[in-house]
């Protein structure tokens, strides 16, 4: 049963981030403020679907990593901490703080500003999941090595 919930929870929580952040980008760049603030004001919401997927993604894969050992298990256990501690840090409080920005019509350089942030480290976070997700598919070998 875990060996089926990390990849479907973990597909789930990183399509959900990546939703998040093509949303912000694109209705910041091709729309008005009055399709920024939905959107702003969605993205907390969905964090009913992304906690519960990154905690079940978290869990499982502890478990199922506990006995194993290989430089693909130490790079993804390594990148978690991180992946975590962005979210927690710096995502959630951002998303929250832009919701609330969004709602009032306030529009400001702290908006932008923390609107920066929130992609940047959004960014990152999505390519550090891309790659546990890339070095899981290779350890269950439904991802060839490239030869070097």
């Amino acid at each position: 049963m875990i060996k089926a919930i990390h990849p479907i929870a973990g597909g789930i929580a990183l399509l959900t981030i990546l939703t998040f952040w093509l949303s912000t980008a694109f209705s910041e760049v091709f729309t008005s403020p009055e399709v920024v603030t939905p959107v702003k004001t969605l993205i907390p919401w969905g964090f009913i679907i992304l906690i519960p997927a990154l905690i079940a993604t978290g869990g499982s894969g502890f478990q199922r990593g506990r006995n194993m050992r290989g430089p693909l298990v130490a790079a993804k256990k390594k990148r978690m901490p991180f992946i975590a501690a962005n979210g927690i840090a710096v995502l959630i409080p951002s998303a929250l703080y832009l919701s609330f920005k969004a709602q009032a019509g306030a529009f400001d350089t702290t908006f932008y500003a923390v609107q920066t942030v929130e992609l940047t480290a959004g960014a990152v976070n999505i390519g550090l999941l891309g790659l546990n997700m890339r070095d899981g598919m290779r350890m269950t070998g439904k991802l060839r090595r490239r030869p070097v």
